[in-house]
């Protein structure tokens, strides 16, 4: 089985490389035969990682301890579910997955377009081709993941027991398939420029490709802050970790780009910027995927042992330099005459937004990398904490808030100040008063003023937004109300998807506010039987339930949780033991309700006094951040879905451009 799998990413090496050469070629002599080839051989690389792929989850549920990816990541007593993430769990298997979602995805690309995009198509699959080649060169030569042990041990070292844990199931698999999936609007922008066809067929034929990267990018931040939330045992869920700066500067910059590409769309400008933006965001992807795998920098997600830096630093250089030589080579035909007509406009918010997302992602790179830069020039590290984030980032965050409000309610072009005030005063009188009850609450910090009232006046401003559309629909075709609203996001869901996936963000802006404002901590040792209090809850002490499995010992502490003597909860914050990997970890109880988090840790334990140490959190809000991600996710799917316009148009193009018998274009990008 491993000689299977070794043999089938071999072989998949050589059709990446073959169909690079297909592609261009064919598309260079006008060979349709060829070009052809070149995608079959997509379609047969594809499967053959898939084969790999295969072998090595088979070996992983049958605990193949002759491979050495399965005895450094598996043990006998390793419950199934985490056999199949270990995939992922380590430094060969997460490499592999990686190529097998771009293999998949190339072969999508190479399928949606066999009769459309003639002209880019073949250097676009050429392009993610080459991708793969690095990646399956990488497999084939520097890092094997079927390479055999000498010696076949009794059992293998484990799973890390902070990957044993249900959001690593989900959180990698999504921020995996958002930086993979960035590589096709990559690839069509580099195609655009090797053509010279600068117009904006490249965006809308990837334009799906890039929210469908956005959403899991989405994802998988929101999935990673959940598991560091739950498993690390802090009360926080971002520490501006290294490898976390990494998952969130791809998706601030494709967030950039996906409003940036609104304006060439409509307007015809923009141009360099939003080839710019993309190749940025495709970059970054690879940035993450050097800091995780290098060791340069100290990370608890880090595959710390390996020596796989040099590699992905050097494709890194090299994929920015072709592309920037690329850009630099079609800056002249790449530029129009169309210009900004006013600062108070809508494409003039939507490009200080870009501005701000970027400068944000730009502070974020730059707190990363400044302690290996402080390392390489001075010979000592300095390290760049939370309080440099926060402080650059916060007075950002702000503005963008504000943009996010402005930018649906003024109109293209130009607007007068006139109409401008007729057009946010409601918003704006929302705003302040919210900020007026804010404030008479006892609230004075002026961050959390202004934050909650900048909130209010994007909510304000989407619920306009909303109202307007429906009276309009209800005037035309006298509809109900919810009838209106349904057809109206279904006719244009592009927009009203993007409304929603801003009342998600704000939710979220909201919840990171409070929770990191307004957090109790307290820190207590307690014999059985005592209560200490946190909040207005009083939590007792009950004792100690001991188990034990195969896989691990547990301590589980019963905590009871009483509010005004009324008890509430029963909470089992627990201390672990992995016998296999002999590690400790640790298992928080949490208590969520829409207004706060009650958290609780077992910090530890005494046998001898019988103290027990409790670390409790009391959290405000912090519920929001969570379902303000689920619901920019939904809004996100609203606006992928196809809408009865672009099924119509579809539709229409297939008729025109499929004879009578022949297979149809499947539509949809």
């Amino acid at each position: 089985m491993p000689l299977i799998g070794q043999l089938a990413l071999a072989l998949a090496l050589v059709l990446a490389c073959y169909s690079i050469v297909a592609n261009v070629i064919g598309a260079r002599a006008g060979v349709p035969t060829l070009i052809t080839s070149a995608r079959h051989a997509l379609w047969a690389m594809s499967a053959m990682v898939t084969v790999a792929v295969g072998v090595m989850w088979a070996s992983l549920l049958h605990s193949d301890f002759s491979l050495e990816y399965v005895a450094s990541y598996t043990s006998y007593s390793l419950p199934t579910v985490y056999k199949i993430t270990a995939l992922w769990g380590g430094q060969q298997g997460s490499l592999m997955f990686w190529t097998w979602l771009l293999s998949i995805f190339t072969a999508i690309v190479a399928f949606q377009n066999r009769r459309r995009n003639a002209d880019s198509a073949p250097y676009a699959l050429a392009v993610l081709a080459g991708l793969a080649v690095f990646f399956l060169y990488m497999l084939n030569f520097v890092t094997r993941p079927f390479d055999l042990l000498a010696a076949i041990p009794a059992d293998g070292q484990d799973l890390n027991p902070l990957l044993q844990n249900y959001w690593m199931a989900i959180h990698p698999p999504s921020l995996y398939t958002g930086y993979v999936s960035a590589s096709v609007p990559f690839a069509f922008g580099a195609a655009s420029l090797i053509t010279g066809r600068t117009d904006d067929s490249w965006i809308r034929s990837t334009r799906r490709w890039a929210i469908f990267s956005w959403f899991f990018l989405t994802l998988g931040n929101l999935f990673g802050a959940r598991w560091a939330y739950e498993v690390l045992g802090w009360g926080g869920y971002w520490a501006w970790d290294p490898v976390e700066n990494a998952a969130f500067m791809p998706w601030l910059v494709m967030t950039a780009y996906l409003h940036s590409v609104m304006i060439q769309e409509r307007k015809d400008m923009l141009k360099v910027w939003n080839l710019v933006l993309i190749g940025m965001a495709f970059a970054l992807t690879l940035f993450g995927t050097f800091i995780t795998r290098s060791g340069v920098i100290s990370s608890v997600h880090s595959f710390t042992q390996s020596g796989l830096g040099p590699y992905f630093l050097t494709f890194l250089i090299a994929v920015v330099v072709l592309y920037t030589g690329l850009l630099l080579m079609r800056v002249k035909s790449l530029r129009t005459p169309a210009e900004f007509e006013s600062y108070l406009s809508r494409e003039a918010a939507f490009l200080f937004n870009n501005l701000i997302l970027v400068g944000i992602a730009f502070a974020v790179f730059w707190g990363t990398l400044f302690p290996v830069l402080s390392e390489a020039v001075r010979g000592i590290k300095i390290t760049v904490g939370p309080p440099f984030f926060n402080k650059v980032n916060a007075p950002l965050a702000l503005a963008l808030v504000f943009l996010m409000g402005v930018g649906p309610l003024i109109a293209w072009r130009r607007s007068s100040l006139d109409s401008l005030a007729k057009t946010f005063a409601s918003p704006a009188i929302f705003a302040l008063a919210t900020g007026l009850c804010t404030f008479l609450a006892g609230l004075r910090q002026w961050y959390v003023l202004t934050a909650l009232s900048l909130a209010a006046f994007v909510i304000g401003t989407i619920v306009v937004e909303f109202r307007r559309g429906v009276s309009a629909r209800r005037h035309l075709v006298h509809e109900t109300p919810v009838v209106a609203l349904a057809n109206l996001v279904a006719k244009n869901n592009r927009r009203y998807g993007g409304y929603i996936i801003h009342v998600g963000v704000v939710l979220a802006f909201v919840g990171i506010v409070a929770s990191s404002f307004f957090r109790t901590e307290v820190k207590k040792s307690v014999k059985e039987g005592e209560s200490f209090q946190v909040g207005p809850y009083d939590l007792e002490y009950l004792g100690i339930d001991t188990t034990e499995t195969a896989h691990l010992e547990s301590s589980r502490a019963r905590v009871e949780v009483r509010r005004a003597g009324r008890p509430i909860a029963m909470m089992e914050p627990a201390k672990l033991f992995y016998k296999q990997p002999q590690q400790p970890a640790t298992a928080v109880a949490i208590r969520s309700t829409p207004a706060s988090d009650l958290y609780v840790v077992l910090a530890g334990i005494d046998d001898q006094t019988g103290l027990v140490t409790f670390q409790v959190f009391l959290t405000p809000l912090v519920f929001w951040l969570w379902a303000g991600g689920f619901i920019m996710a939904f809004g996100t799917v609203v606006a992928m879905w196809p809408n009865v316009r672009e099924r119509a148009a579809i539709a229409a193009a297939v008729r025109v451009a499929v004879p009578a018998g022949a297979e149809p274009v499947p539509g949809g990008d």
